[in-house]
């Protein structure tokens, strides 16, 4: 994940976690609810909280999760456990959180022989989603959160392709009531769209690229629909998420075309195409 760090986590923990359920939400993602003691550990605080997850490596005998968690001690400490024994890890949004039983949900984008041609091989997350079975044990390293406005603003543009769809649904139910601006948020297909809670001034365009070019990059079709947007009168926040074209291209067309302030065009790049996480 890169681009702006946002908010610290409050007291983060590597915590042990299991799948109590699934449900697929679309041809293209899958909903898992993780449960446990351990996610008593975790302080929710909505947004677009974000986590490492931490997966089980093919062939490795057990989870084997770091323990330190104050700056970098945690990945030194992934990085001295031998290969063929570390787990996978990502980064993934907290879609819904329920402190009172334990849960929280997190959507997974499904790619290759799981979700669509055109996405890409199916990746370790993406195979969990897909196959995840109740019990299965996963680790969680709470993050924090992305969005944070530092200065006073009008109105928010929020702009994501798929994998930042958690990110913008769990933003726009955070927002106060009295919040006003516009999201744009590429999926799939018309199929893939979402019903979230959004405040009557936020306006969400959907922007399906299978209408648009189903070949083309994830991204590539928000990016353009950002361009042709008649700006809301005021001062702009905004936040851009997803692939790493999308999120940069949008703060370099608010900052160079439109006047932004640096400062007020956050974003972060959850994954690049055509290259493939090693870790």
């Amino acid at each position: 994940m890169s681009g702006y760090n946002g908010r610290k986590p409050i007291e983060p923990h590597v915590l042990l976690a299991e799948v109590v359920g699934t449900k697929q939400v679309s041809g293209h993602m899958m909903r898992v609810t993780f449960g446990g003691e351990g996610l008593e550990r975790l302080t929710a605080v909505g947004y677009d909280q974000w986590f490492r997850l931490f997966l089980q490596r093919e062939g490795s005998d057990a989870m084997r999760l770091p323990t330190r968690t104050s700056g970098l001690g945690w990945y030194a400490q992934y990085l001295t456990t031998p290969k063929a024994r570390r787990p996978w890890v990502r980064s993934y949004t907290i879609r819904a959180a329920r402190p009172d039983l334990r849960e929280i949900d997190v959507d997974f984008v499904l790619h290759g022989a799981h979700g669509h041609e055109g996405a890409g091989e199916p990746g370790p997350a993406s195979t969990f989603a897909a196959t995840a079975r109740s019990g299965d044990t996963v680790g969680i390293l709470d993050q924090g959160v992305g969005f944070n406005p530092r200065h006073a603003h009008d109105w928010t543009l929020l702009v994501a392709d798929e994998s930042g769809l958690p990110a913008v649904a769990g933003i726009c139910e955070a927002l106060p009531d009295a919040a006003r601006g516009i999201a744009v948020v590429e999926v799939p297909s018309a199929a893939d769209r979402q019903d979230f809670r959004t405040p009557a001034g936020i306006e969400v365009r959907w922007v399906e690229r299978d209408q648009v070019d189903p070949a083309a990059v994830p991204g590539a079709a928000a990016l353009d629909a950002v361009r042709g947007l008649t700006h809301l009168d005021g001062n702009v926040y905004s936040f851009s998420v997803g692939e790493s074209s999308l999120a940069t291209g949008v703060r370099r067309h608010l900052v160079g075309e439109r006047g932004v302030p640096k400062t007020h065009a956050d974003f972060a790049g959850y994954w690049k195409h055509g290259r493939v996480a090693a870790s």
